[in-house]
């Protein structure tokens, strides 16, 4: 009798729509991202109005091998900042966009690549974010978008937008995160020598410098203490005793270096490590949420739902892995979900845009 195998799952297309005079980096960045997730889930494509040369703002070109029939065959279409950001775009570019928007594709912006999608009709009665510095003009431009100029980042299910430059990459590790797991994320993020998890409602500017008499002493080591005692009870005045500091002026000096506070980022940790025990693991639930400091299985679930719309259960049954080879036991989906869906293929929001402190 013949032994049936399963058939490999198709590549997850994700199209980078190169403007012209587009940014450097911020076209890089969905590049370098997608293709350091391991086991090639993501199939790459540059591409422009048609095939060929695309000047960048830096003076230089870059190649891209397909036109826009890339973004209408795409389940995933980003779009890097470009400059002018307020110059009009063809028509054909806004035409491909708000066609894979109608076709339910996931749309992602870098920067001031939320131009393009708000000339498209894609961000109207959505909020979204941009560079902080164009965040007035985007608001002004385009009345019908709610423009939030403090988040890092603004996940609205099927569109995201994310403020400028390393926020991108903020934003693409979220992407992969939400549709491979906390575990994959983090191994990304590692090859990138990249912060593996910053939340989209952190501030994308911090105002207030650093005090002028610290010397460069910075909070890193208490927060790398923190990380290796999640399971305990960590307060302000414990986090504050470790880097000898009046707990006022640790927060004062934990916000001026994070964008968010710290019982917010320790609650982003903890749930950062219990999707990774959940993933990785097959502790029951009440363990892991002694482990990541959670305290109770109710707590857990608590703000597994208030944070990531799902439950522990839910997400473990869509991204454990496979205890003989490593690899993620879902695949990329391109079919689109609802926000409400418990388990979180590619589609599903993540419900990262709450507002900064």
């Amino acid at each position: 009798m013949r032994e049936e195998t399963a058939t490999p799952a198709a590549p997850h297309r994700v199209a980078v729509l190169v403007m012209d005079d587009v940014l450097p980096l911020d076209l890089g960045i969905p590049a370098q991202v997608f293709i350091a997730v391991p086991g090639d889930p993501y199939e790459l494509t540059l591409c422009g109005r048609t095939a060929g040369s695309v000047p960048t703002a830096a003076g230089f070109a870059v190649t891209v091998t397909a036109g826009l029939e890339a973004v209408r065959g795409a389940d995933t279409v980003v779009v890097p900042g470009y400059a002018p950001h307020l110059r009009e775009l063809p028509a054909d570019v806004l035409a491909a966009l708000a066609g894979a928007h109608a076709r339910g594709r996931r749309l992602v912006s870098i920067c001031t690549g939320a131009f393009a999608l708000a000339a498209a009709g894609i961000l109207d009665g959505r909020k979204a974010t941009t560079h902080w510095k164009y965040a007035d003009e985007l608001a002004a431009r385009y009345p019908r978008v709610s423009v939030d100029p403090r988040v890092l980042y603004v996940d609205e299910g099927q569109v995201l937008t994310s403020a400028g430059v390393a926020a991108g990459i903020d934003l693409c590790l979220h992407l992969v995160r939400r549709d491979l797991g906390s575990q994959t994320a983090n191994q990304v993020a590692r090859s990138l020598v990249s912060a593996p998890h910053r939340d989209g409602g952190q501030a994308q500017y911090i105002k207030r410098p650093l005090a002028p008499d610290t010397h460069g002493v910075t909070l890193a080591p208490t927060r790398a203490w923190a990380l290796a005692h999640l399971h305990e009870p960590l307060t302000v005045p414990r986090l504050a005793a470790h880097a000898h500091m009046a707990p006022r002026t640790f927060a004062r000096r934990f916000v001026a270096e994070t964008g968010t506070t710290p019982l917010r980022w320790l609650l982003a940790a903890r749930l950062d490590r219990a999707r990774e025990l959940l993933e990785s693991t097959e502790l029951a639930v009440d363990h892991i949420a002694d482990r990541c400091g959670l305290g109770s299985p109710s707590n857990l679930r608590l703000h597994f739902r208030r944070t990531l719309r799902t439950t522990p259960t839910a997400y473990r049954a869509a991204f454990a892995r496979t205890t003989t080879t490593g690899s993620p036991t879902t695949s990329l989906s391109r079919t689109t979900t609802t926000p409400e869906t418990p388990k979180p293929p590619v589609g599903q929001p993540a419900s990262c845009k709450r507002e900064a402190n």
